[in-house]
């Protein structure tokens, strides 16, 4: 059985900041935790995509206090680290080699937040041809307010955009389907 790399996108210190209050899923990250030890135990490839943006404003800021990588899931010696600075984890990246490099066809795919650089990175890998599982429970969404002022709940963000992924993009399960999948 070949088991895809774990990617781990944007679990930064960054993600903490008040302008990423009110996550749908505060405890995604203990989800990814559980995830990376389960990887990490079994000796599989684990990736992990750093964002270095290069406004200084942003709380993911490459020279900012935030930009660490959470030191709950950070990277062990020998585990990739890709820096991106697009949404896009494969936007001016070297995921797609990477992830070739690796013999995949495929990743689960964690992180922060759904509807941001994980939906972008989703939509690009399936452009690509790979074979994308998305644990729902290993990732979070926030609040985002509309052009016509109309503020959208993060569950109701989070639900939405895992729906729309689910089939056509990803494969959307739970993180315990996917240990059961690769025990």
């Amino acid at each position: 059985m070949h088991v895809p790399p774990l990617v781990i996108l944007d679990v930064q210190d960054a993600i903490d900041q008040p302008v990423w209050n009110g996550k749908s899923n505060p405890d995604y990250l203990s989800v990814i935790q559980r995830l990376l030890a389960h990887w990490r135990g079994k000796g599989w490839p684990v990736v992990h995509v750093k964002h270095d943006e290069a406004t200084p404003t942003s709380t993911y800021h490459t020279h900012g206090p935030w930009n660490a990588i959470k030191r709950e899931v950070a990277p062990l010696p020998g585990e990739t680290v890709v820096a991106k600075t697009q949404n896009c984890a494969f936007i001016g990246t070297d995921l797609d080699g990477v992830l070739k490099g690796l013999g995949t066809d495929g990743f689960v795919l964690t992180g922060v937040v759904i509807h941001n650089s994980m939906d972008a990175t989703v939509r690009a890998g399936k452009a690509l041809g790979y074979r994308i599982l998305l644990p729902s429970d290993a990732t979070t969404a926030v609040p985002v307010k509309g052009a016509d002022g109309r503020l959208w709940d993060a569950q109701t963000v989070r639900d939405l955009t895992l729906a729309i992924l689910d089939g056509e993009y990803a494969e959307v399960l739970t993180t315990d389907a996917v240990v059961a999948r690769f025990p």
